[in-house]
């Protein structure tokens, strides 16, 4: 018995070493497997005396189950230890913040942030989108808008011209998004009343200028299209789009082939330490150009200018965002420098609408 004592508090030492599962059941074989201590100790029983018999099976079956009940306490806290373990290194420390996701951390580009801006001004006044290529022909670039061939005004825009063609044809970059206007009207019966926003592209790099630029262009062609019209469209844009309850704006008679009478507009504005506020103040800034459509315009595409008028507008997107969030250099927007568009860039699900604020 005293034998039976020993192997006991042997392999109960053994037990309450094992570090893993692994030792555990190299002891459980040990000692209950097949040629383990405890097997072979069965294994005499045969050999022996009824009596003794007796009693050394009392005994070895009661060492067989209090071995079988420390392994699998053991196993117990042992799974224990290690599910402990495992939370300790995948817990949440939430006094911290949540790291940023894709949504947070991306960041819209001011140029895309002010088209939606003005896409959803227009699209409150009743005006649909309109696109059109960046490649284009002479045609709809020049001719049909009243540049004819050779004429001075062509100079006014300084193209990207592609190799001739076999029949003379040059394909070009479009230098503004007024071919849209074309095939908008080429393609679609009045009554019109689009906006064309897109890229334009013109021989220029300076710190206001690119050679890749965007532009957005509108075009009204109804029966009773007039520059009283013109005049409320341009203001309510300026006031929406710059977020001021008021602004005074003057029109200047300029020269544009497609518009007549063609005019630039000013809105007032306050110049102070690098910065820029309208609707108060007594100095001027030019925004856009505007007119009535010409009539050379209107028979080009197909209209009736006996029956049709119109008035369109042009402005830059990039002077636009300049203007409003305060960017001095246009350049920036080009070079896709992280720092700045995590500075200047905008939430893409912080969608404009007129009912929260365009820029909230």
């Amino acid at each position: 018995m005293s034998d039976f004592n020993t192997i006991e508090q042997d392999l109960l030492n053994q037990i309450a070493k094992a570090s893993d599962d692994t030792l555990l059941e190299a002891i459980r074989v040990g000692a209950l497997g097949k040629s383990g201590s405890i097997t072979a100790l069965l294994k005499t029983l045969g050999a022996m005396e009824a009596e003794e018999r007796k009693s050394a099976g009392a005994a070895i079956n009661k060492l067989k189950d209090t071995v079988g009940s420390a392994l699998t306490e053991r196993r117990t806290i042992l799974k224990n230890e290690a599910l402990t373990a495992r939370l300790l290194t995948e817990m949440l420390d939430v006094s911290l913040p949540v790291p940023e996701g894709p949504f947070e951390a991306g960041r819209l580009h001011p140029v895309s942030q002010t088209i939606e801006e003005i896409t959803a001004i227009f699209a409150d006044m009743g005006f649909s989108v309109a696109e059109g290529p960046d490649v284009e022909t002479d045609d709809f670039n020049f001719t049909k808008l009243n540049f004819p061939v050779g004429h001075p005004a062509r100079e006014m825009h300084d193209t990207f011209f592609f190799n001739a063609k076999e029949n003379g044809e040059r394909m070009l970059l479009r230098t503004h998004t007024s071919p849209v206007q074309v095939r908008t009207m080429l393609g679609q019966k009045p009554p019109i009343r689009v906006i064309c926003p897109g890229r334009t592209y013109r021989c220029d790099s300076d710190q206001t200028h690119t050679p890749m630029f965007h532009q957005v262009e509108g075009l009204v062609i109804d029966k009773t299209a007039n520059l009283g019209q013109l005049k409320w469209v341009i203001t309510e844009f300026c006031k929406a789009f710059f977020e001021i309850p008021s602004v005074k704006m003057r029109f200047r008679p300029s020269f544009f082939p497609f518009t007549e009478p063609s005019m630039e507009v000013d809105i007032q504005c306050r110049r102070s330490n690098g910065e820029i506020r309208f609707g108060e103040g007594e100095d001027w800034l030019e925004i856009l150009g505007c007119g009535m459509v010409h009539s050379n315009v209107l028979k080009n595409c197909g209209i009736n200018p006996d029956e049709y008028q119109g008035y369109a507008w042009g402005m830059g997107i990039d002077r636009l965002a300049m203007l409003k969030y305060g960017i001095s250099d246009l350049r920036p927007f080009f070079d896709a420098d992280l720092r700045w568009l995590k500075h200047y860039g905008f939430k893409p699900l912080d969608i404009p609408n007129l009912c929260e604020g365009l820029s909230q």
